[in-house]
């Protein structure tokens, strides 16, 4: 692979000139008018299935597609100028005409879906027959079932405008909040400025004393800001609640469980096997805690290494070794993240101003994928570059495939992400050179499954009574933090001595409009991955080809029906997520015997 030097991302070649860029903005008027057009054919579509009736179905489906596409492009643009620098005014503007679009595409959507869900099953069995209509009639039955679960067109319209405002600006002022926040250090015998993301990745140092310090600000930082997250947090609980009243819907769930295309039987399985499980877990917590020389883990060392000596990466190092290790399992997917690479598509840069967290964001207009993370050197670093390079690869094996058929649900979306970082995991298991080395990177590895299976546990807790309690009105600041620290406690098997009765508020996920319960679907791609992973160890037939057949099928059929098509499994039962928590403890087992 070529020499590494530039660890930003090129936005330029998509849209030159940033948040000022002319030619994004004659993309969005282009969006607009496309939106328009794609409102007239919605309009003209009749019920009857008529010749005519069903061309001009069919008519409509390729402007949803052409115009998703264009709008998707829109939207991933405004999210990396919005990462890659927090304090960029001319972004304000962006986001809120993002707000605007999104809000009219979902007023068009919802009027497709009443369309399509007024038709009889009689004439649907008609226009479903057409050939030209078979590749996303997937989508389109989903649509028609989802419009048995709305209310009246206009006033899914009226919810959709009041939602620019009164929902989704809740959420773009926490991210302006945040990105204004800064952590100062005392580090090296002077004080250090850093941004939330920066002053987060700290937590990792193998100095304790350090690691309460960093703990210590982020909590006081959280906290001064508290009021204010506690707005956000129970404005946007608020107003999904409302809705949710009005289309008599009592169950919280059922709308992330419609967007993740799954059954509550298969969510409800996935929590009593990890469950059954724990006290594995338990186990390497406390042995940890004696590894670390002390009497019991606070949070804040849950995810702390065991060596005073933490081995660091350059980024080319990182990359070179995950595109090799990538090689031995899909030689097709190694090559995708050569040139991801070599063609800047990643915002790994350690640098003030930027958001926290990391993520993968798609451009199918233009077949391109951007990587959003902030890179230090660490192991934890490689993994999360792998993660994301996976989500990569998984859009770009569908990019041939109909605009329609690529939304995917993130439980499915985090399986080929998941899949990605175990190659990665693995390779460097096996490439350890030392009992020591491979001891930090065997301890690395099951701090993934303690997050999937405790951390992830606990924001589902939260979240689950965190809206019960919101249906009776607005939650207190204070009870947000013991709701915090109920659901951590009872999901780390009450093991820690300290909790972070704050993380509600430092989380981002809790406060993004987009998803709500934006935590369970990590999980359940963690445990499915580890299936779509034995049979990938296994060399059952040709990997690669039924690895890309998977990630193809993941926006056209449910998670039920994917399981039971790649991996004949049925993930109504515990068997199968038994299984894999399993595999996770043969981890935990190994770092036993090395210590």
């Amino acid at each position: 692979m070529k020499p590494l030097k530039d660890l930003t991302w090129d936005l330029e070649i998509i849209f030159p000139g940033g948040s000022k860029s002319t030619k994004f903005r004659e993309h969005l008027t282009i969006v607009d008018q496309e939106l328009d057009k794609l409102d007239a054919y919605i309009n003209q579509l009749q019920p009857k299935a008529t010749k005519e009736n069903i061309e001009a179905l069919i008519d409509l489906c390729q402007q949803m597609e052409s115009t998703t596409k264009l709008m998707r492009e829109a939207f991933a643009f405004i999210s990396c100028l919005h990462a890659q620098d927090t304090n960029d005014q001319h972004v304000q503007p962006l986001l809120g005409e993002r707000s605007q679009l999104n809000a009219k595409f979902g007023g068009i959507q919802t009027k497709l879906k009443q369309k399509l869900g007024a038709i009889t099953e009689e004439d649907w069995s008609l226009f479903s027959q057409h050939e030209s209509l078979q590749e996303i009639i997937f989508v389109l039955e989903e649509y028609r079932e989802q419009a048995q679960n709305l209310l009246p067109l206009e006033q899914e319209a009226l919810i959709n405008d009041l939602a620019k405002d009164g929902y989704h600006a809740w959420g773009q002022m926490y991210d302006v909040i945040v990105g204004n926040m800064e952590i100062t250090l005392e580090e090296k015998g002077s004080l250090q400025h850093y941004s939330i993301g920066q002053a987060t990745n700290k937590l990792t140092d193998p100095n304790r004393r350090f690691r309460q310090h960093v703990f210590t600000k982020l909590s006081a930082a959280w906290e001064e800001q508290a009021d204010l997250f506690g707005q956000t947090i129970n404005h946007l609980a608020g107003f999904r609640l409302e809705t949710y009243k009005h289309r008599g819907w009592e169950n919280v769930l059922k709308e992330p469980l419609m967007i993740n295309r799954m059954k509550q039987e298969t969510l409800d399985a996935m929590w009593t096997a990890i469950t059954k499980y724990k006290g594995h877990f338990v186990h390497y917590l406390n042995k940890k805690a004696e590894l670390l020389d002390i009497d019991t883990l606070s949070i804040y060392d849950v995810t702390a290494p065991i060596s005073e000596t933490v081995q660091t990466y350059t980024y080319e190092e990182g990359a070179n070794f995950i595109v090799d290790q990538f090689r031995k399992f899909s030689p097709k997917m190694a090559d995708f993240a050569e040139m991801a690479f070599e063609k800047r598509w990643i915002e790994a840069e350690d640098r003030p101003g930027k958001r926290p967290g990391g993520f993968c964001t798609s451009f199918p207009h233009s077949e391109q994928t951007r990587i959003f993370m902030t890179y230090s050197g660490t192991a934890s670093n490689i993994a999360t570059l792998a993660h994301e390079l996976g989500h990569a690869y998984h859009q770009h094996v569908m990019n041939d495939v109909n605009a329609l058929n690529q939304r995917y649900a993130m439980n499915v979306a985090e399986t080929a992400s998941t899949f990605a970082e175990m190659i990665v995991a693995d390779a460097s298991l096996q490439a350890a050179t030392s009992k020591e080395e491979k001891k930090a990177l065997l301890e690395d590895k099951i701090q993934r499954s303690v997050a999937f299976f405790m951390n992830i546990h606990a924001r589902f807790l939260f979240e689950t009574r965190f809206y019960e309690e919101r249906k009776q009105g607005i939650v207190s600041v204070e009870r947000l933090n013991q709701l915090m620290v109920e659901a951590q406690k009872e999901a780390y098997c009450e093991t820690l001595s300290e909790y972070d009765p704050n993380f509600w508020a430092s989380k981002l996920h809790f406060h993004i409009t987009g998803v709500p319960f934006y935590n369970f679907p990590y999980t359940f791609g963690y445990l499915f991955s580890n299936g779509v992973y034995a049979k990938a160890k296994n060399g059952e037939g040709s990997f690669e080809e039924a690895y890309i057949s998977l990630l193809r099928d993941t926006g056209r059929m449910t998670v039920e029906d994917l399981a039971k098509k790649h991996l004949n499994v049925d993930l109504t039962e515990t068997a199968f997520w038994e299984e894999a928590v399993l595999e996770c403890m043969k981890d935990v087992d190994e770092f036993m015997k090395l210590v």
